[in-house]
């Protein structure tokens, strides 16, 4: 659940499973599914609000920076004393995929290429945001995809390659981990003190492709596609991208795991990462928090969003 509130309202009653866009002049964004109790939102003084359901499920409104913001997070009473930290994640994943929805949108993106696909939550979060254009997804680990496959069978437009993308073509030895952390890089010692997950790996021979010799079987039927490149490889993001070769001039805005604290040996950091893809003509709309050691308060990993700055004079 959401709210955004730019004033005080007093007392409202909705009934949950509805998307209250606007009350009177001012601003309400309320998502919630499934539920059907009514839901009561009240004042308590001018910084604090609860929302309520009719038995003893209770909200409470947080404001979060200055007053003049008017910014405000919604969450259960019982879990208000949860780190920020964990918050700030919440929120970035949730502004990151407001940002992902509209790039989609305004770019008129007709294929996306969900690189690391895993199981399909990126996907599914890209159906359930609307978008309904082609989506080539492509994920080595060979039960991942197998999954995948069963999930993507029920959509015509929603392609499944088992195969990761690099530089070079060949077969390699991945590093499997229960999850979402595979990557072809042995995990650096600091990654495993960091997860434990990193310390249960096991090999797994998988195939791995050129973005540009894909491209086209990836983009068959569709007349000028205009993509998206969403990459997620665990430490083997800028070997995908280099894989792409020219092709890359096709792509009109991409989406990276950057590393500022590398969790695999040989893993690239954001500033190389970052100057390669401004190199080819991208430029950031967006940072986005994905994983931070608590210990030191370092950031580990980020999504990076980038465009090419004359993309949207390109629509027409």
């Amino acid at each position: 659940m959401a709210l955004s509130l730019r004033r005080p309202v007093g007392r409202l009653l909705v009934r949950a499973g509805y998307e209250i866009h606007k009350v009177d002049e001012d601003l309400w964004v309320l998502r919630r599914s499934g539920a059907k109790e009514p839901v009561i939102v009240e004042r308590l003084d001018k910084t604090t609000w609860t929302v309520q359901r009719q038995r003893k499920d209770r909200r409470k409104i947080v404001p979060i920076g200055p007053p003049e913001l008017r910014t405000h997070l919604l969450t259960q009473e019982r879990r208000a004393p949860v780190p920020m930290s964990k918050r700030q994640r919440a929120m970035g994943d949730y502004l990151a995929h407001e940002l992902i929805a509209t790039t989609l949108r305004e770019l008129r993106i007709s294929c996306v290429l969900d690189v690391g696909a895993n199981v399909g939550q990126f996907a599914q979060g890209l159906r359930d945001a609307g978008y309904a254009g082609r989506i080539a997804s492509f994920e080595p680990i060979a039960d991942l995809a197998a999954s995948l496959r069963d999930k993507a069978s029920r959509d015509p437009d929603w392609l499944v390659f088992n195969c990761a993308l690099g530089d070079e073509p060949g077969e390699a030895q991945i590093n499997a981990v229960p999850g979402t952390m595979s990557s072809l890089l042995p995990s650096s010692e600091f990654g495993k003190d960091w997860s434990d997950k990193l310390h249960e790996t096991h090999p797994e021979t998988i195939r791995i492709e050129r973005l540009d010799a894909m491209l086209d079987e990836a983009t068959a039927g569709l007349e000028d596609p205009r993509l998206y490149l969403k990459m997620d490889t665990q430490g083997y993001d800028l070997q995908t991208f280099r894989g792409a070769g020219k092709r890359i001039d096709d792509v009109l805005a991409l989406q990276s795991e950057v590393a500022c604290v590398p969790i695999y040996d040989g893993m690239t950091r954001m500033p190389e990462q970052l100057a390669a893809y401004e190199a080819e003509g991208f430029e950031i709309t967006g940072i986005y928090p994905v994983s931070r050691h608590v210990a030191t308060l370092r950031m580990i990993e980020l999504d990076l969003m980038m465009i090419r700055p004359d993309a949207m004079s390109q629509q027409s």
